[in-house]
């Protein structure tokens, strides 16, 4: 039954039986609820399809009426320039969340609702892995698009190397499809820009097979202040030795318990723990106080390591980051010492916390670099910001902008990049282009971007121009 719009002297079509959820409802709330809550979105209705042919016509009629919209899958995005969105409507994604596992061709099909946690489990049971991430409640096609950063691509590459097709709505409400074969241009600006180019409703992956039984060994240790030093002068000594199968995720943060800033280490190895003794011994000699340790199933890594536990939903996550390809070690002690002194100062912000990841890109580089339109392959690893406080309006919030902004500098110059570069999906908001998508990516980006969305349908996720230079 169609319902009256929400938006004031408008006059819409919506497709018949399409429900219109309004604010201040309990469905309403939960089709637009944020993992991050800063600078967020803001929506005068929200829809939920249930399927591709639902979103087309939803575009079609949004378009018609020139009402903005934004679809959303995991709702983990978080780049300021989201809070752009005022006033149009939200397309929750979620009920879109069927996904399949051919076992005999090693393929996974997924909606845009399905999450990372959904699907872990049924990949491992058919005795394939996938390069996902560290994060259990993000959405898959979300994260792929971007690139897909993992744990596990010094073994399997990226997400955006094992995409192999895509379903999309575009601007206009067509579904179309896109892979190496068809509207090939296209998929390669999917794969490392793919936000700006449709609403993605299906995606299809190659699936690779399961390393060591699909067993891996994972190590969380502690180092306080004392150790960081020691600790950090190690991780340097692996600068250009980080095995395919080894990741390493070093987490600077506040400890409550011991009321100082310390160093939480998670070494997540695709294999037994012999080898992966062999190759950390000098982070175990260092002694940390505590010290966790576990052979588990891929399916449950995320379970084991803490950065993979599920952060509460609708709170105040503000991120940044810039991305190494050296490692610059004095920076990295530098980089503790002053978070140190903000959380010493500023207890309303002791939430917040800094993530070195470094991973193996021995498979990422084998990938040319043409062939995507992601431009960091060489990448040795990235930092994140992640400032946190306790409530909208602290005014903290001025102090940790700062210290980010401060400490991002300090990263980008030591990095090994001439310039600050970012991946997209940790991409802040106030970035040039280039610093996301680099510069000689771009004039093809913006030739598609003309191509297939010349209105800027879609242009609240770092927006590609559709002319460039």
């Amino acid at each position: 039954m169609e319902e009256t719009s929400p938006f004031p002297g408008i006059d819409v079509s919506w497709p018949a039986g399409t429900q219109i959820l309004h604010p201040g409802s309990d469905e309403f709330t939960d089709a637009t609820w944020r993992w991050s809550i800063y600078k967020p979105p803001r929506f005068n209705a929200a829809v939920i399809p249930e399927s591709e042919e639902d979103v087309a016509k939803i575009v079609k009629a949004a378009r018609a009426a020139d009402i903005p919209f934004l679809a959303m899958g995991g709702r983990h995005g978080y780049g300021i320039t989201l809070g752009e969105f005022d006033g149009g409507l939200a397309i929750d994604l979620s009920q879109m969340n069927t996904f399949s596992v051919d076992k005999a061709n090693g393929t996974l099909t997924i909606g845009p609702g399905v999450k990372l946690r959904d699907i872990t489990g049924p990949i491992e049971k058919a005795g394939y892995a996938l390069p996902v991430g560290s994060c259990l409640t993000v959405g898959v096609i979300g994260v792929t698009i971007g690139a897909g950063l993992s744990p596990f691509q010094g073994l399997f590459g990226l997400m955006i190397d094992c995409l192999r097709s895509v379903r999309l709505i575009t601007a206009n409400g067509d579904l179309v499809e896109a892979s190496d074969h068809v509207n090939s241009d296209l998929f390669w600006g999917i794969r490392g820009a793919g936000a700006n180019f449709g609403i993605i409703t299906s995606a299809t992956y190659q699936l690779h097979k399961a390393v060591n039984n699909a067993q891996c060994f994972t190590i969380n240790a502690t180092y306080p202040a004392d150790l960081k030093d020691a600790y950090l002068d190690v991780l340097q000594t692996l600068e250009d030795r980080i095995p395919p199968k080894l990741a390493i995720i070093t987490l600077y943060n506040w400890d409550v318990d011991s009321d100082a800033t310390q160093i939480l280490a998670t070494f997540i190895y695709c294999g037994p723990g012999s080898e992966a003794f062999q190759i950390i011994a000098p982070f175990l000699d260092l002694k940390p106080p505590n010290l966790r340790m576990s052979s588990v199933l891929y399916s449950q890594v995320q379970h084991t390591i803490p950065i993979g536990a599920e952060t509460p939903p609708g709170r105040i996550y503000d991120l940044s980051s810039a991305n190494i390809r050296r490692f610059a070690v004095d920076t990295w002690k530098s980089t503790f010492n002053k978070f140190d002194a903000f959380c010493k100062a500023n207890p309303d912000a002791r939430a917040s916390s800094i993530t070195l990841q470094t991973y193996s890109n021995e498979a990422v580089v084998a990938v040319p670099n043409d062939d995507t339109a992601y431009p960091w392959r060489d990448a040795k690893g990235d930092f994140i910001f992640f400032m946190a406080w306790t409530e909208p309006g602290n005014p903290v919030e001025e102090s940790a902008n700062a210290l980010a902004r401060e400490l991002r500098l300090d990263i980008v110059a030591t990095s090994g990049y001439p310039d600050l570069s970012v991946y997209v999906n940790y991409a802040y908001g106030d970035e040039t282009l280039e610093q996301i998508y680099g510069k000689d990516k771009l004039p093809r980006l913006a030739k598609l971007k003309k191509e297939w969305d010349p209105d800027s349908v879609f242009k609240y996720h770092h927006v590609l121009p559709t002319e460039y230079p």
